[in-house]
């Protein structure tokens, strides 16, 4: 892999932080796709993100251009700032539990890291436009919100005003050092829009899922349930499995990237919340049964007691978005799942005839 410190690049690429992720990863190859130069800035320290570059690499190319280093390095951050023509900020701690364990280096990952690259933009002459993706969790445990169970999962009131899912005028709530680190984050990239004239754009985004997600039980949950079944592990639920999530196949999410950068000068300054939206809405115990119909076995369960800062309840209002762009999602949770199983068998050697009868 060569060095893009040393490349002559003809344009500027577009820049990922946190680019061998899970999003980072589906995101760079539409990009590279569309012939667009990509660099990919990250430290490769979350487990298995090396072979998603590797990945991209053997698909692209020269094409990729590839900076390992830490967000939290103000000296590489500016380096990769000041190539880019566009810059999509991933980077970040993902996982609530890690903060509760070490609430330092989850603000210096998410908070500094992504105030490091704001100052690095706003130095620039000509600063490129930056969409950051932040987390629901900044709306905090939503205790307030009229919910009861059903059979199988929790719903609001018919009547109530969040029949349509958690809207960008909830007010701001942040529960957890992941919640607070990432909405110091959410509001430093808003207000950068408003003090210093970027271009910015804040998703504060729901349950994503698809292929090339290393997930596991802190972060990446619908994965982690999928292949956990195709290992025969059991799947551990805290709380009572109720919980409702709206759930975004990545496709969709990186079509709501590329829009939002075609449609920067307009959008920019405000926040989005995007998900899956009222129309793709899964609780965990339907996720289970969606695994079960296309593993053609039920998978392992076990029951544990709730988990701090855990939302029973949290579906996105992506109105505001799909007003101001046209962007819907394509994809439903069936059909995501089954995707996600059928990638997973193919990528990771996991053979029919290896399930259990």
């Amino acid at each position: 892999m060569s060095n893009p410190r040393t490349r002559n690049k003809s344009a500027n690429p577009i820049l990922i932080t946190g680019g061998a992720g899970f999003i980072g990863t589906n995101l760079a190859h539409r990009l590279l796709a569309m012939g667009q130069p990509v660099l990919l800035f990250d430290n490769l320290s979350r487990p298995g993100v090396d072979a998603n570059l590797r990945w991209l690499t053997e698909q692209h190319g020269e094409r990729l251009q590839v900076e390992i280093a830490d967000i939290r390095d103000a000296d590489a951050v500016r380096w990769a700032a000041a190539q880019a023509g566009q810059v999509f900020h991933l980077a970040a701690q993902v996982a609530v539990t890690t903060s509760l364990i070490d609430p330092v280096g989850d603000f210096e990952v998410n908070a500094v890291g992504t105030l490091n690259l704001l100052e690095a933009l706003r130095a620039l002459k000509t600063p490129p436009p930056l969409v950051f993706t932040s987390t629901n969790k900044v709306y905090g445990s939503l205790d307030d919100l009229s919910i009861a169970p059903d059979t199988t999962r929790y719903e609001p009131d018919a009547l109530s005003a969040y029949a349509q899912g958690v809207d960008e005028t909830r007010p701001l709530d942040f529960h957890s050092p992941y919640g607070c680190s990432k909405g110091t984050a959410d509001q430093y990239v808003r207000d950068y829009a408003r003090t210093f004239g970027l271009k910015t754009v804040v998703f504060r985004m729901s349950c994503i899922y698809g292929p090339h997600q290393c997930g596991t039980e802190d972060q990446g949950w619908v994965a982690h349930f999928v292949k956990s079944a195709l290992a025969g592990l059991p799947i551990t639920l805290y709380g009572d499995g109720m919980q409702v999530r709206d759930v975004l196949f990545v496709d969709d999410l990186v079509d709501a990237f590329v829009l939002a950068q075609a449609n920067m000068n307009r959008l920019s300054g405000q926040a989005f919340n995007i998900g899956g939206g009222a129309e793709n809405t899964v609780s965990l115990l339907e996720l289970i049964t969606m695994i079960e119909r296309v593993h053609d076995q039920k998978p392992i369960v076990h029951f544990d007691d709730w988990r701090v800062g855990d939302q029973r309840y949290y579906v996105s209002d992506t109105r505001k978005f799909r007003a101001a762009t046209g962007w819907a999602p394509r994809v439903n949770p069936a059909a995501g799942v089954k995707r996600l199983y059928e990638w997973l068998i193919e990528t990771q050697g996991v053979a029919a005839q290896e399930r259990k009868p």
